[in-house]
């Protein structure tokens, strides 16, 4: 296929045209189209489920590769369940499928949109879980090495919505092993949020099913499961990440502030985390900011929105604009969440 718009391929419904697009059904279709690009000196696009893809309206030039490979191994014992899932595997299916044969560690990443193959990428998390907590290794094509491997995951190098995948495209993710617990209960609920869905103090527990449905009731009520006829959930879910400010910085920031003014803020490697959506809202961005094309979600402020008939150029404008403003009022700088194909921001 040749010419064809990524727009389809992307919930934010934008993106043009990839010079050639391929569509990969299994490991060895993936590893095939790879390498044959590769061998043509064609650039790479990996196009998994588009829920963390911003591509310019100019399109691809290159050969953009749908992942498409399906299935599940499991293998138990020791206590544990294994379960080694292919890239193209859908992540919310999967996660039904575990919790109904409760097996424990991912149920609160419920309602994540996107494929399986990218959760090692972003290091997902949500409510207090990450796939950095159950991934015990991940195989890669090495395009350097000409190889297959398996990672362990201290080579992943898994951090906070970062790893090694997403700095470098030197690996193409075939598949990703989790190790999950056989149990009825979730772990310890760590996410205030979370255990008021419950009815639970943080630290307890609760039914797997239980920790999957208020996970996916609080990620509807931000906008965040796609919804087709919801422009709300027409986006790339949070499009800035929490900044992580150190010690000097975090004098500085709190510099900005009236006096007496408290602030969202959780302990985090490196520093302090704060809240990018407390900052959007008092730079001035409330939900349903923005006119025309694009806009922040009328559920959340950090979801930018597709209206309907919008451009990647209009979404990068309200980008820049509001990581402009939030510098502006409070000197730190949002960095974006999602991968940009073709654009900047400034």
């Amino acid at each position: 296929m040749t010419g064809q718009a990524l727009s389809a391929y992307t919930t934010l419904r934008l993106g043009g045209p990839a010079r050639q697009l391929v569509e990969a059904g299994s490991s060895a279709e993936i590893v095939a189209a790879v390498r044959a690009a590769d061998a043509a000196g064609e650039p790479v696009l990996l196009v998994g489920g588009g829920s963390n893809l911003v591509l310019a309206d100019e399109g691809w030039p290159g050969v953009a590769v749908l992942l498409r490979s399906r299935g599940v191994a499991v293998q138990t014992g020791y206590g544990a369940v294994t379960l080694t899932v292919e890239a193209g595997e859908p992540w919310d299916e999967l996660i039904t499928r575990v919790v109904g044969e409760g097996w424990a560690g991912i149920e609160g990443l419920a309602g994540v949109p996107g494929l399986t193959g990218a959760t090692p990428t972003q290091n997902v998390g949500a409510y207090g879980q990450e796939v950095a907590e159950t991934i015990t290794g991940v195989r890669v094509w090495d395009r350097a090495g000409g190889r297959e491997r398996v990672l362990a995951p201290a080579e992943c190098e898994l951090g906070y919505r970062d790893s090694v995948f997403k700095r470098s495209e030197r690996y193409v993710v075939l598949a990703v092993t989790f190790r999950l617990r056989p149990q009825p209960l979730s772990g310890p609920v760590r996410y205030a949020e979370l255990a008021r869905g419950l009815g639970i103090e943080v630290g307890e527990s609760a039914k797997l099913a239980d920790v999957r449905d208020a996970a996916l009731a609080l990620r509807r009520g931000k906008g965040m499961v796609l919804d087709p006829a919801d422009h709300d959930t027409w986006s790339v879910g949070s499009f800035f990440t929490n900044p992580v400010l150190g010690a000097v910085e975090l004098v500085a920031f709190e510099a900005r502030l009236p006096p007496g003014t408290g602030y969202p803020s959780w302990p985090a490697d490196g520093g302090t985390k704060l809240s990018a959506a407390w900052l959007i809202e008092r730079a001035g961005y409330g939900r349903g900011y923005g006119s025309g094309h694009v806009g922040l979600s009328g559920k959340h402020t950090l979801a930018l929105t597709n209206r309907g008939g919008a451009s990647t150029a209009e979404l990068m404008a309200l980008a820049g604009e509001i990581r402009a403003g939030v510098r502006r009022a409070f000197g730190v700088t949002l960095a974006p969440e999602p991968r940009l194909v073709g654009v900047t921001l400034g």
